[in-house]
């Protein structure tokens, strides 16, 4: 397997490292395979901390990559829909890629028409990190380390960040994102997986579950931008209080304005449980049994159903298409710097650390 074997002890769990590649100006990259006693795992490269794999069971035990995502570092380097990005500085869209802080205004690096967006056309997803490898006797983690300095995507402050992906004999992948700045800066950091829990290359998510823990949304308006206020989701498709499926209330999408300008599902999910932590989202593919459970402490989640993807050189192959998949991205709301009424603050001071977990828990049913 060309693999440099990093650990395997008494207990059945098991990291292994190999190269992946190189960087335009030859620094070397490599994937990382944390995997469990029952054989489920996950990959993840540090370029970007890239999640590209999560192998995960069905009812019957029978393995699937659940993740979407590419077979060598080349196609990462190239426009890829931020599949598996580990996101920052900031998640999501900031109008005009403006704010103020303190009094003084910032101007982003636009790469969203007007907007900002992941942290910009080179954020924290397009970097190199430095890697740790942890052991412990039922989880393994790889901590990722990445030294963002002031100015960087015109953000002020030097941003310190760490974010660790532990992986456990209970298929639990758990994100904890931790930050110290030196100035005043933003810092809303998040996961861009894109899901198919029948596997990632078994066409659309139509037929999938998503339940959301959530009564409202932050309406956008046709760039996707919040209006700075909230919009019931009762009587909409956009209500994931139910058990419908995507294919039926994306069937349902020219009768809901909202969420005509996406094209499907790409939308801010304010949740009930605020920013204690809780339950997210559910999502289930009856066929195949597999659930996800998203548990986290931040204040809303952003649904989004792969509305305008099309890309070729996937996995095995695969060609990922409209609706291939769909993420779940924990996080504080999109625009939050311009817009103070929302819940909890984006904003990160010298002195306070930013400290925040996500677990995606995947079950059978």
């Amino acid at each position: 397997m060309n693999t440099d074997q990093l650990k395997k002890g008494t207990i059945p769990m098991a990291i292994t490292k190999k190269s992946y590649g190189f960087m335009p100006d030859g620094r070397e990259v490599f994937l990382f395979t944390l995997t469990n006693a029952s054989g489920a795992s996950i990959s993840m490269t540090n370029y970007g901390a890239i999640v590209t794999s999560i192998c995960v069971p069905d009812r019957e035990g029978k393995l699937a990559d659940v993740a979407l995502g590419f077979d060598t570092l080349d196609k990462y380097l190239q426009s890829h829909g931020s599949m598996g990005d580990t996101i920052g500085r900031y998640g999501n869209r900031i109008a005009a890629g403006r704010f103020t802080l303190d009094g003084v205004t910032y101007q982003l690096n636009l790469n969203n028409g007007k907007n900002h967006l992941h942290g910009g056309p080179e954020g924290l997803s397009h970097k190199l990190w430095d890697v740790e490898v942890r052991e412990e006797e039922n989880i393994d983690s790889l901590i990722f380390h990445y030294l963002s300095p002031d100015g960087e995507e015109n953000y002020p402050g030097n941003l310190d960040v760490h974010v660790t992906y532990s992986w456990d004999r209970d298929n639990n992948l758990s994100i904890r994102y931790e930050a110290v700045t030196d100035k005043p800066t933003l810092c809303n950091m998040t996961n861009h997986t894109y899901f198919n829990l029948a596997g990632h290359d078994s066409g659309n998510i139509c037929g999938q579950r998503i339940r959301i823990e959530a009564d409202v949304i932050t309406p956008v308006d046709s760039g996707l931008i919040p209006l700075g206020t909230y919009m019931p989701v009762a009587g909409t498709p956009l209500d994931m209080n139910g058990t419908f499926t995507l294919g039926d209330g994306l069937a349902r999408m020219q009768d809901c304005p909202q969420m005509i300008p996406a094209g499907g599902y790409d939308h801010n999910f304010v949740l009930r449980k605020g920013e204690s932590v809780g339950l997210v989202a559910t999502a289930t593919d009856d066929a195949s049994g597999r659930q996800m459970l998203v548990i986290s402490d931040q204040p809303a989640v952003q649904l989004y159903t792969a509305c305008t993807t099309d890309l070729t050189g996937g996995k095995g192959g695969a060609h990922y298409e409209k609706f291939c998949g769909f993420c779940l991205e924990t996080q504080h709301c999109p625009d939050d710097p311009n817009h103070p009424q929302f819940p909890g603050t984006t904003v990160l001071r010298p002195g306070e650390k930013y400290d925040t977990t996500t677990i995606y828990a995947f079950r059978t049913v």
